[in-house]
């Protein structure tokens, strides 16, 4: 595509009320804790959160679903006017209507052939004030646990000097996933929980091996705290809840597996 809109907040802020009209369509519950996590929004901007220098921070997502990044961009917005800027494959951007909003809410786009461009871009975002959000798991994890992680959060909080933001969202995957559509009938009131954990901060002289394990539990954490009081009792076997807790979901390895080849044929659902 040859013609990229121009970032543009106004834009940002009318996609953001769109998802917030769908969800209040579809009378979705959705229950938020560790907000006192999050930055307070600017006083001088209630609108949206002004890029500072020093003030941003990577924001760290957990990936069962499609619409995980939704729930977390509501809960970035409605409790501290933060516009993320979220590491957008440029599969994605190939398609003619997603394209244009890409570069309209100023993701960052990237590139497996050239990912250090992406890298320094988002760098630069980071240095600037901005908030970019990344799904550190690389894919859907469909064990419906936290799977290991890319070094790439850690790397880019430590370089850019500010802290990680874990978000662990749940209840999301049941609306769209990997192997599961969209089902009208299980997305009316169906609920939702995101919990914010606390955001660690890196120095380029620490361990990411040891850091990116140290997220990757702190968003495991995040999703425990939300399936322990998730108000919904799944049946027996449920193909939404991981394998450990009695559900239907592939185990770690299995899941961790096929997420990148499976192209949609899952299971058929259970409840």
């Amino acid at each position: 595509m040859g013609w990229k809109p121009r970032q543009s907040d106004r834009m940002y802020r009318f996609v953001v009320h769109t998802g917030k009209t769908a969800i209040a369509a579809l009378r979705l519950p959705v229950t938020v804790s560790g907000t006192e996590n999050l930055p307070s929004p600017d006083p001088l901007n209630g609108r949206s959160r002004r890029a500072v220098p020093g003030r941003g921070a990577v924001v760290a997502v957990t990936h069962f679903g499609y619409l995980d990044f939704a729930f977390a961009e509501l809960v970035l917005w409605d409790y501290a006017r933060i516009q993320a800027r979220y590491l957008i494959s440029k599969r994605a951007t190939d398609h003619w209507f997603v394209s244009p909003f890409v570069h309209w809410l100023g993701h960052v786009v990237t590139d497996r052939s050239a990912g250090a461009e992406a890298y320094q871009d988002a760098l630069a975002r980071l240095r600037e004030g901005e908030y970019v959000a990344i799904l550190p798991e690389a894919g859907v994890s469909r064990s419906y646990n936290v799977r290991a992680l890319k070094t790439g959060a850690v790397r880019l909080a430590a370089e850019g000097g500010v802290p990680v933001i874990p978000i662990s969202v749940w209840g999301a995957h049941r609306l769209l996933t990997r192997g599961h559509g969209f089902p009208p009938k299980r997305a009316w009131r169906a609920p939702g929980r995101v919990h914010t954990g606390r955001p660690p901060r890196h120095s380029p002289d620490d361990d990411v091996a040891e850091g990116t394990e140290e997220l990757r539990r702190a968003l495991q954490a995040g999703i425990d705290t939300c399936i322990a009081d998730f108000p919904l009792t799944p049946a027996p076997g449920a193909w939404w809840m991981p394998e450990r807790l009695g559900g239907g979901a592939l185990p770690d390895a299995a899941g961790a597996a096929a997420a990148p080849a499976d192209k949609g044929a899952g299971r058929r659902d259970r409840g």
